[in-house]
């Protein structure tokens, strides 16, 4: 095990330095030119201005020098300066990475509890309406647009019904807690404002349910895919002429050897939770990195660009190394190929 998880890790680290090289070249050749984005019409035509820009931002170094002063950034934790907020890219990714963490994780924690029972039941019940409706639901998951869903969802239980709340993180009429930990549902209890804290679950309801749609839908699929297979094998049959009880076959025997594929898939879909999240945010004006992340693409700002798009990569570099460690514990034969 410990040759196997370092053997990961130095791919890990090799396609974190790959990923750096390709988010440059792709920041700093994107069409658009920043000068006029930053400065408008009037500023831009004033030469001095524009050189003290270019200065400013190194614009005016070579692509490979810049690409060095990015690199030796990194290595200090530095993810450059934004240039909208004017503050360093890592303070505006630490300030709204916690309300991304927090709507991903509801998200995928819903996913998990009614993808997995359900794709269960579609593989035991094969052929049934219940395995019809596994079917039925997981397709209109996977298919339905995710902005499409956003604007019916808030249409129909905040603007029809009135059941949820409108968009935001919490409601106007509430205080945000103190700051401690970035994340309103730890923060809001540590400050005893028990209010804040079901408002701001009342909040997240109805974007989580737009996030996991997808998610349970790809998480079902699998899991049934995954059961059906595993419930032809000869040791299924074996157990159940041995007179095991059914339940005893599909949780002790069955199900731990359909999770491999779902253990991939699941931590994959976390770190597109994580990281795919810039439609529902701005939609539901979420104040996340994905809202952060559009912010800053409509207005050339690429040294958040690049931060952002930097620690998208680093994040699913993790994942994929979880995924291969767990993968690993729940089949030791992936250590020995």
């Amino acid at each position: 095990m410990p040759r196997y998880i370092a053997s990961r890790l130095l791919i890990a680290v090799a396609m974190v330095l790959l990923a750096t090289l390709i988010i440059f070249l792709i920041a700093n050749t994107v069409p658009g030119d920043p000068v006029l984005t930053q400065l408008g019409d009037v500023a831009a035509n004033n030469p001095a201005i524009v050189e003290a820009y270019r200065h400013k931002w190194g614009l005016d170094l070579p692509m490979w020098e810049r690409y060095w002063v990015f690199l030796r950034g990194l290595m200090h934790g530095d993810l450059g300066m934004s240039i909208s907020s004017q503050r360093p890219v890592i303070e505006d990714i630490a300030q709204y990475a916690p309300a991304t963490i927090e709507l991903s994780t509801v998200a995928f924690l819903l996913s998990l509890l009614f993808g997995l029972p359900l794709g269960v039941l579609a593989a035991v019940k094969r052929d049934s309406w219940i395995d019809h409706l596994a079917r039925a639901v997981s397709l209109i998951g996977v298919s339905a647009p995710t902005f499409w869903l956003a604007f019916i969802m808030l249409a129909v239980f905040y603007g029809w019904l009135g059941w949820a709340p409108g968009p935001g993180q919490i409601g106007a009429d509430q205080f945000p807690p103190p700051d401690v930990t970035g994340f309103m549902l730890v923060d809001a209890p540590l400050a005893g404002q028990w209010d804040t804290f079901w408002d701001a679950i009342t909040h997240l309801i109805l974007p989580s349910i737009v996030l996991a749609s997808a998610t349970m839908g790809l998480i079902t699929r699998t899991t049934r895919a995954a059961m059906l297979e595993v419930l032809s094998q000869d040791y299924i049959r074996v157990a159940r002429a041995k007179g095991l009880l059914r339940r005893a076959i599909m949780l002790g025997h069955a199900l731990p050897n359909a999770l491999l594929p779902v253990v991939t898939l699941g931590g994959l879909a976390y770190a597109q939770l994580l990281t795919g999240t810039v439609l529902t945010e701005t939609i539901f004006s979420w104040p996340g990195l994905g809202r952060y992340t559009f912010q800053s693409a409509v207005i050339l700002d690429f040294p958040a660009i690049m931060g952002v798009t930097l620690v998208v990569a680093v994040v699913y570099v993790i994942v994929n190394l979880v995924v291969d460690v767990s993968y690993a514990l729940l089949d030791p034969r992936v250590m020995r190929r």
